[in-house]
């Protein structure tokens, strides 16, 4: 059966409206009166939008998202999530892709993968434990969390993110098919997705 990009849509969604919040927080605009819990809370959505992208691309496969999520919620180390979710799709991770006007007869543009500035797989993981480093309550005799680090850290982590996801190439459980995901194509526009049959590489 061919996966239904709806469901995948539906995270990406979900993860612009978490990123909108953590940029309100960020800016002030939303205000929850006492410094760290700002902080934690924009760090707690940092943390859900990385699970987000490692879960997305089996949202097409309800079951399988549900058997992985509930690791999550269980205390999983994600490495070990991610592990599982490459082998139900090794092509799970998202690929940052530059559209350029192309020379090619028929086709529009090229899509060239970015190579640099994103949030690569074992960064993900790195920053979803260092996000969690912040979420638990600290000994009181021991070292205080650095909560202006992580505040000066946060317009930094939603830039690899927003570089990596801005404009995506995805393979679903589907490997026949590649899809090209805009997060934006105008300002408060939804997720769009377009779908092309693979031919072994990023081009299309």
């Amino acid at each position: 059966m061919k996966p239904d990009t709806t469901a995948y849509v539906a995270v990406m969604n979900e993860i612009k409206r978490r990123i909108r919040v953590v940029h309100a927080l960020h800016s002030k605009e939303a205000n929850l009166l006492y410094g760290a819990t700002q902080i934690e809370s924009m760090v707690l959505q940092i943390r859900m939008i990385l699970e987000l992208v490692m879960l997305s691309t089996l949202a097409a496969n309800r079951p399988l998202f549900e058997q992985q999520k509930q690791k999550f919620e269980k205390h999983w180390h994600p490495a070990k999530i991610m592990c599982d979710v490459a082998k139900l799709n090794p092509s799970f991770y998202p690929v940052p892709i530059q559209e350029l006007p192309s020379s090619h007869p028929g086709v529009a543009r090229d899509l060239l993968e970015i190579k640099s500035g994103f949030l690569k797989a074992d960064q993900l993981v790195a920053l979803h434990g260092r996000c969690g480093d912040l979420l638990h309550a600290k000994n009181p005799f021991g070292k205080s969390a650095d909560y202006k680090l992580y505040e000066r850290m946060v317009p930094e982590w939603l830039e690899q993110i927003r570089a990596l996801l801005n404009c995506h190439q995805i393979r679903l459980l589907d490997q026949d098919t590649f899809h090209l995901v805009h997060m934006s194509e105008q300002p408060g526009d939804v997720v769009r997705v377009y779908t092309f049959q693979c031919e072994g590489s990023v081009g299309a």
